[in-house]
């Protein structure tokens, strides 16, 4: 929109086909919405109703600059207990959810014209984040048939003297795919190489259906260089509360604690107590939280490739599907509007999440298994897959 008054940085839309998902849904009376990641399973009662007594008892104002000292603890406890890695309480912020932990981060880092190496398909925001922070976002296309690993040759070709990060996301949105071990070393060898920090967006750690999941920063030499963040919104139904939190060198967190004052000063005081009984409980909230996606995306899965022009690789990570329509003839916004048309089933097109996603869809498996029929019934009835 041209106007005076806006940032001419703003003039050009900028706006993506995930973005206009919450416009859509408005329009049809019976969708069955999976498109975004927001999990329907409400917030564990533990975490509720212990937050609401702390909130009674005076929980209600500012928190320290980097988050209220039982929840720092809380994560340094996790990170010993579950991966044997020590977590110093100056490396670690606690933050208003993790898309903020990302661009504070970036902000922290950048100056004006760096480049920040980002895999596609990619989390939507991650080019937009990167040019806010006046960085400037390079792609790495993965593929299917490569299941989506990041290939390692063409990484560093794009390694030149302006680049100063790259981003992982491992489970990864949209794909659901899990770099492996060895990929992942070798990345870590890259920076070591090239003397680079690595973003290792984590914030669907808990869903590694294959192998248990590990932080990057328990690769050989990597926590001085990485910077990592988490988030409460999927990892504990957390998604409202918006709360996360950043692990990095200490002069990284100063930098990003200096910067928050100015943004929003302090993660809100009630969802960091939500957070600390999150994490204490972990066990008992998460296992049958995990379990119950694991279940949908293997019955998800199932259920797409018995559909003709439709597939999708093994689920691995996450609640998400990357499916498959080139067989459809269709672009990915052309086959997710006519699926929500037709079926009134919302889906989001691939090219969403970077050019490599086109002649894909991605599938949220946010609502229960007879939802899942239901929508699979649907798209089965479709001209289109028959």
């Amino acid at each position: 929109m041209k106007n005076k008054y806006i940032s001419k940085r703003y003039w050009e839309d900028i706006s993506t086909p995930m973005g206009k998902v919450d416009e859509l849904v408005k329009k049809f009376d019976n969708v069955i919405n999976l498109s975004l990641g927001d999990p329907d399973l409400i917030t564990h009662d533990i975490i509720i109703d212990n937050a609401f007594k702390d909130a009674k008892k005076g929980h209600t104002k500012y928190t320290d600059f980097r988050g209220d000292p039982e929840l720092r603890k809380e994560i340094i406890n996790y990170y010993k207990e579950d991966y044997n890695v020590d977590i110093k309480d100056e490396e670690l912020i606690v933050v208003a959810s993790g898309c903020l932990a990302m661009y504070l981060s970036l902000e922290a880092i950048l100056d004006d014209g760096d480049e920040v190496i980002i895999h596609a398909p990619y989390f939507t925001p991650y080019p937009q984040q990167i040019e806010l922070a006046r960085g400037i976002p390079v792609v790495l296309d993965t593929f299917e048939e490569e299941d989506f690993k990041l290939n390692i040759e063409k990484l560093e070709g794009l390694i030149t003297e302006k680049t100063k990060a790259i981003i992982i996301n491992t489970p990864n949105n949209p794909t659901g795919s899990c770099l492996s071990w060895e990929n992942l070393n070798k990345v870590g060898k890259l920076a070591e190489k090239h003397d680079l920090i690595i973003i290792s967006d984590e914030i669907y750690g808990s869903y590694s259906f294959e192998e248990p999941f590990s932080p990057f920063i328990t690769i050989e030499n990597m926590k001085k260089r990485t910077i990592t963040i988490n988030s409460f919104s999927k990892d504990f139904t957390m998604t409202g509360w918006r709360l996360g939190n950043i692990i990095a060198p200490d002069y990284i967190i100063k930098t990003i604690q200096q910067i928050n004052e100015n943004v929003v000063f302090t993660a809100p005081s009630i969802s960091q107590r939500g957070g600390i009984y999150a994490l204490r409980n972990r066990k008992e909230i998460q296992k049958p939280m995990i379990e119950e996606y694991r279940n949908r995306v293997y019955y998800a899965a199932e259920r797409i490739n018995k559909i003709p022009k439709m597939s999708v690789l093994d689920p691995k990570g996450t609640f998400y599907l990357f499916v498959n329509i080139k067989e459809t003839g269709l672009t990915s916004v052309e086959a997710a509007d006519k699926i929500l048309k037709e079926a009134q089933v919302l889906t989001i097109p691939g090219v969403s999440f970077g050019e490599c996603g086109e002649g894909y869809i991605r599938i949220a498996c946010t609502v229960k298994i007879e939802k899942l029929e239901e929508a699979f019934d649907r798209i089965e009835k479709m001209e289109l897959f028959s």
